[in-house]
């Protein structure tokens, strides 16, 4: 799972680049590399929120209490994030237009959809392995279970 910490701390060390950035009147195409961090970080948050409001089955039956936490962190990073969000864009938009805006979220878009094909998917298969793993092996050792159980009644009885 992409942990929210980081991807919070990412977007705050690029947005506070960016603010840097404007304030000495840099060209926004100068700062590529900054706003692809941003826009990368704040997909992760996305990506950690979307964990967050659907954790895996695991994790609800054995941590029901950590996963509402996680959620409420999420959730706090995210109105983080979203202030911002806003913030960058009335700097942008101000120094350097509406379309400049656009164009960062335009960025922001196609970073999310590189980071969704990448990243993202390979990491819900990876859950999704994990997942039917610890199922298929707790299925085996209730089997085991049962079985054992059914014999020891055989046993008792004298059938076997």
């Amino acid at each position: 799972m992409i942990d929210p910490v980081t991807a919070i701390a990412g977007a705050t060390a690029a947005y506070n680049g960016l603010k840097k950035a404007i304030a000495v009147g840099k060209d926004l195409h100068d700062m590529g590399s900054t706003l692809n961090q941003w826009a990368g970080a704040m997909s992760d948050l996305d990506f950690a929120h979307r964990q967050a409001e659907n954790p895996p089955m695991f994790k609800k039956v054995f941590g029901a209490s950590q996963v509402e936490q996680n959620a409420l962190e999420v959730w706090g990073h995210k109105q983080k994030a979203k202030e911002m969000r806003e913030e960058l864009k009335s700097h942008i938009s101000l120094f350097y237009g509406p379309s400049a805006w656009k164009e960062i979220v335009h960025i922001e878009a196609q970073m999310r959809k590189e980071r969704k094909e990448a990243i993202y998917k390979a990491q819900e298969r990876k859950q999704l392995i994990l997942e039917w793993v610890v199922g298929i092996a707790l299925a085996t050792v209730m089997s085991i279970v049962v079985g054992f159980i059914i014999y020891l009644i055989g046993v008792s009885q004298g059938a076997w």
